[in-house]
């Protein structure tokens, strides 16, 4: 017969506010990272007009699936701006 053994909890806190302080936690830190890694691109150079990306969600272009272009199994090495 198995022996099950309950842990301690670290808190004496009810378990709906251990769990909710948890969640606020992890949420500040998810933020933080956000904020510290993904919030602004790194260069002037990644930021596209507003207008031009609206443009290119927006309009619908249908495309046939003959028309589509075909590409080599081989990418060449695309040059890299070291400016």
């Amino acid at each position: 017969m198995p022996s099950f053994t309950l842990k301690k909890r670290l808190t004496r806190l009810p378990l709906a506010l251990e769990i909710g302080l948890i969640l606020i936690v992890k949420i500040a830190l998810l933020t933080l990272l956000w904020k510290a890694f993904f919030s602004e691109p790194q260069t002037k150079k990644m930021r596209m007009p507003t207008a031009q990306v609206e443009q290119h969600l927006l309009t619908s272009q249908a495309v046939a699936p003959a028309s589509l272009p075909s590409y080599p199994t081989s990418r060449p090495e695309a040059p890299h701006d070291s400016h």
